[in-house]
């Protein structure tokens, strides 16, 4: 039977239903500028009827209402479109730090500006022209020396730019991994919290949308999977691996790899594996540290290397005004102090390697005769062997142009006596030391007999880097330099003779096994022509086809940057404004809202007094 009293029971709920709809205004009112807030929904249901289908029930016309409750407090969140921002958040990440960084590299390049290597470079070398010009004045050669100096100490300028900006990068990728760690920390200990809420049948609206902050933050850092097909355990992945899964979370550590200057490298804590993120910021400062500006240090040693050898090559073989010769005009630091290049690359005591730079040959050549012979040419590259076959109506220049466009990390090109040079280049493979020639060979008789560098063709007379003495392969009389220092834009300087006494840079050649006339300028008019020649800095030509190609590689990364950054923050901003026009606090939404429930909150305090009412005369009134 329905109770008498049972219009209050109803009143009560409905002001108390309403009052709560009110208080859930007040809190999406009161976290409109809350980052990561998602307004709130109170979903209304009726209460069960008074009277069910059972044998019992009253003989009544029907269910009797029994008021209005709350079914749930609900989030309006789109789902899909929440893993679609997740999804695009890494790649929004790593163009933006890229977009960054480049411009910090653009700006260490400073070109064209008068305190550019380039023209620092373009000033040295017109010095050797004037001195070709007045061999005889000290000034002119007080000049070289300074110039030479100047460039010296621009190169190391930028290698310094260049070596600050990949510490900063490593600082960042320490920071990242720390801020990964602290993440997925909080995300696992919110997801206990909200399995606990959720299984005492609550609605744990604020601390989703705190976790949803958390993963869209860590997946700007690192990109990130999310799994919900069980509802119990919140799963987050990255590269196909779990980070977190429920309440469990798995942490980065940071390891020195000394294969890479001493970098860190990023592992997985627990196993001790690498971790490379592809894209995500810390995918963008590792790719900026190990790849963009590690090659840029490698081609500044590169410039370094060659220039201070070639331009060595010619000055040694010169006469000062003072009849000194011999001397070198730049300083050579060589990795190892075995005369023969022989170095103990296994740490065990025992020699084991040659660490050889430049092998050359013992006959003159000339680039346009064709060379009559047949064979394949076998270089090391950056996987394995490269094989340069040559042809009988091959040209010496032809032969030259095929090896260096061959992708070896060996590079050719005729001295300035014409005899064949071979080089080693940087290595792509960090298990490898840059500048190093690692193997040789020529199934035919060009490097043998035609060339005079390799002492007998086919596989007996290669000649290759893993055992000691390996320069007993070369013909004798064959030229070899041991390889240099690594990082030689670091080290690079005029050798300190040459600073001191400036008479003893060479301008002349011998005449007749003797000093050169003092007016005689050959050898640096040799210098000064290096500028345009073809000196085979790795696939670059010449000296001024090296700075043409770096800035206009640093700045395509810059427009590639810009350009990829400005498309991604595009498709976030319309993502992101979808999700605020859906899940947004409006405060004109909020307020219409507020009015229905305020009128409502009315209309039961006036039930609930009309009820009042009507008890007060069936209490006072029955029966008088």
């Amino acid at each position: 039977m329905q109770s008498t009293f049972s219009g209050i029971e109803i009143g009560k709920r409905s002001l108390l239903t309403h009052n709560q709809g009110l208080q859930t205004i007040g809190h999406n009112l009161s976290n409109a500028s809350t980052q990561g807030y998602s307004r709130q929904r109170v979903e209304l249901g009726t209460v069960d009827p008074l009277y069910r289908p059972q044998l019992n029930r009253a003989m009544t016309p029907g269910q009797i209402g029994q008021g209005v409750e709350t079914t749930r407090i609900s989030r309006v969140k789109d789902m899909l479109l929440e893993g679609r921002i997740v999804a695009n958040a890494a790649d929004e990440g790593y163009w933006s730090q890229r977009d960054k960084y480049v411009l910090q590299l653009e700006q260490i390049y400073n070109e064209p500006s008068e305190s550019s290597v380039r023209n620092l470079m373009d000033k040295f070398w017109d010095g050797w022209q004037e001195l070709s010009i007045y061999p005889e004045q000290m000034s002119a050669r007080q000049q070289v020396a300074q110039r030479g100096e100047a460039l010296a100490e621009g190169i190391q300028n930028r290698y310094n730019s260049l070596n600050q900006l990949r510490s900063v990068l490593n600082d960042e990728v320490h920071v990242e991994v720390s801020r990964i760690n602290t993440l997925t920390d909080q995300i696992s200990d919110l997801n206990a919290e909200i399995a606990k809420v959720q299984a005492e049948g609550d609605e744990p609206n604020d601390l989703l949308d705190k976790r949803d902050l958390l993963v869209e933050e860590l997946s700007g850092i690192i990109p990130v999977t999310i799994e919900t097909k069980d509802p119990d355990e919140y799963s987050i992945y990255t590269n196909g691996i779990h980070l977190v899964q429920g309440a469990i979370s798995r942490t980065f550590s940071t390891q020195t790899d000394p294969q890479n200057d001493g970098y860190s490298m990023v592992v997985w804590a627990d196993s001790g594996a690498e971790f490379r993120p592809e894209s995500g910021s810390l995918g963008a400062h590792i790719e900026l540290r190990d790849q963009d500006i590690c090659q840029e240090i490698q081609n500044l040693d590169n410039l370094a290397v060659n220039m201070a050898d070639i331009v060595n090559e010619v000055h040694s073989v010169g006469f000062g005004i003072n009849g000194r010769t011999g001397e070198e005009f730049f300083e050579h630091h060589p990795m190892v102090t075995n005369t023969q290049g022989n170095y103990d690359r296994s740490g065990d005591g025992v020699v084991d390697s040659s660490y050889i730079f430049r092998i050359g040959g013992t006959n003159q050549l000339t680039a346009q005769d064709q060379i009559g012979l047949e064979g394949t040419i076998s270089l090391s590259g950056p996987n394995g062997l490269v094989e340069v076959p040559y042809r009988s109506d091959d040209t010496v220049q032809d032969v030259l142009v095929r090896i260096n466009n061959s992708g070896a990390e060996v590079v050719a090109r005729l001295d300035f006596q014409n005899k064949l040079t071979l080089k080693g280049a940087p290595s792509q493979n960090k298990d490898n030391p840059d500048f190093v020639i690692r193997e040789v060979s020529d199934s035919g008789q060009f490097l043998a007999g035609y060339a005079g560098l390799l002492l007998e063709s086919g596989d007996a007379g290669a000649y290759r880097w893993d055992q000691p003495d390996a320069i007993t392969s070369l013909r004798a009389g064959a030229d070899f330099a041991v390889a240099p220092l690594s990082h030689a834009s670091a080290w690079l300087s005029v050798n300190p003779e040459i600073l001191e006494d400036p008479a003893s840079i060479a301008t002349s050649l011998a005449v007749q096994n003797r000093p050169g006339d003092v007016g005689d300028g050959r050898v640096a008019l040799e210098i000064a022509s290096i500028r345009n020649s073809p000196v085979m800095v790795g696939q670059i030509s010449t000296f001024d086809d090296y700075f043409a190609d770096s800035v206009a590689s640093v700045g395509l990364k810059g427009q590639q940057a810009q350009s990829a950054l400005r498309t991604q923050e595009a498709i976030m901003k319309d993502l992101r404004d979808l999700r605020s026009s859906i899940s947004g606090v409006s405060i004109d939404e909020e307020l219409a809202q507020m009015i229905k429930f305020q009128h409502g909150y009315n209309a039961a305090a006036r039930f609930v007094t009309k009820i009042d009412q009507m008890l007060e005369t069936i209490i006072n009134r029955l029966g008088v």
